[in-house]
């Protein structure tokens, strides 16, 4: 930064903020929290490596990855983002399955409306009793596992009783 007041991440190192600084225009002096869990978390000399690989125009959409990943790996030492990340996946899988539920109840209420204003239509069905249009009730849903034997994780997601490895 060089001027008036020196970036968070000199501040926070206790040195001095030269022109070139490649911290300064990420973790301004008015949010020092941000460098320090970025630096808490990957150290400064390998932030400092990071943001130098990377074309400029890149580097403030990699400053925003750094605290996220940190604050995420602060708050849950052992899965950081990836819990969040399984967290997020299973709401979205449970979410499927309650629009598949009520798309299954609107079609039955569609059908039964439908064979209201149409009394005297034949049945199509052999037998006296039509098929069920529900869905059978959903199985208990199996919590998202990882396997840690391999080298990655593999989480298993429950969607109408088929298995979906993402």
């Amino acid at each position: 930064m060089g001027g008036s007041s020196p970036c968070a991440s000199c501040k926070l190192l206790r040195r001095r903020c030269a022109k070139e600084c490649i911290f300064a225009p990420y973790f301004p002096s008015d949010d020092p929290h941000k460098f320090a869990i970025v630096h808490k978390v990957f150290g400064a000399s390998n932030v400092s490596k990071m943001l130098q690989e990377l074309p400029v125009q890149q580097r403030g959409d990699a400053v925003m990855s750094l605290v996220y990943e940190a604050t995420a790996r602060v708050r849950d030492p052992v899965y950081g983002c990836v819990g969040a990340i399984s967290y997020l996946q299973n709401q979205v899988s449970q979410l499927q399955m309650q629009l598949a539920v009520a798309q299954s109840e609107i079609l039955c209420f569609q059908m039964q409306q439908d064979h209201l204003v149409f009394p005297n239509c034949p049945q199509i069905y052999s037998d006296e009793k039509p098929p069920s249009l529900l869905l059978p009730p959903p199985s208990p849903p199996r919590s998202q596992c990882f396997n840690f034997a391999s080298s990655s994780n593999v989480i298993y997601d429950t969607i109408f009783g088929h298995d979906i490895v993402s």
